[in-house]
């Protein structure tokens, strides 16, 4: 940890850089395929990650020069497009929003689907709260914001 006991020894948070795009790409396909098994895997694409990047905020977590960690910020609704570790348990994520929270100004909010009851916890220990619930192309998610 650091000083301020918020970011895990050897991590750095940072935005990504153009040259990165297609490794955070890769990351995102990796840990979706992984993690979300209820959706057929080759919905898990590099490009609709690199389309979305268009419009937002890529930041990383990169540990040993290598990316472990990703979020991206649609920062007109400070909406968390997307967060996803490669090192779960180990305080990346943790890290990682709290970094994207202070550059989105604090509040934030995000779409997390149904199915995926450990990112549910670990919103629900980091201060957000469920506001809504929807489906969209068939996969149910809750809406959480955080102030």
């Amino acid at each position: 940890m650091d000083d301020a006991g918020l970011t895990p020894s050897g991590l750095v948070l940072r935005r990504a850089r153009a040259e990165e795009l297609a490794e955070c790409a890769s990351l995102y396909v990796r840990v979706l395929t992984d993690t979300f098994t209820w959706i057929p895997p080759e919905r898990h694409r590099a490009a609709d990650f690199l389309a979305a990047a268009r419009d937002e905020e890529i930041f990383v977590a990169v540990r040993g020069g290598q990316i472990v960690g990703l979020a991206a910020l649609y920062r007109p609704q400070a909406f968390l497009h997307s967060l996803y570790v490669t090192e779960r348990g180990r305080g990346v994520g943790r890290a990682l929003l709290h970094y994207v929270a202070a550059s989105a100004g604090g509040r934030l909010q995000l779409k997390c689907q149904a199915a995926n009851v450990r990112a549910q916890a670990f919103y629900d220990r980091e201060g957000f709260r469920c506001t809504e619930r929807g489906r969209d192309n068939g996969v149910d998610w809750l809406r959480y914001v955080r102030d």
